[in-house]
């Protein structure tokens, strides 16, 4: 997971302490993360990275983690993943 995420992901994470890094394996909605915020998350992740996560990705699974949604871009990056 880049540093670059993880500071996208930081504002989005109300619960996680001051000054503690994003871990991969945090848990997003136990850092605060709910539905809306997951939205406007996803548009700054495809406006950041210059992806569409295709709406097969648009689920729990991929929002779970802070890796699990960093693998969902990375494998939209290497496919070229922008529709």
């Amino acid at each position: 997971m880049e540093d670059q995420f993880a500071t996208l992901l930081r504002p989005y994470l109300r619960f996680l302490p001051e000054g503690e890094e994003v871990r991969p394996d945090a848990r997003l909605r136990d850092l605060g993360l709910d539905s809306m915020q997951a939205i406007e998350l996803l548009f700054d992740i495809e406006d950041s990275y210059q992806v569409t996560l295709p709406d097969e990705r648009l689920n729990d699974r991929t929002f779970e983690t802070a890796d699990s949604l960093w693998r969902a871009v990375d494998e939209e990056r290497d496919s070229g993943g922008r529709s």
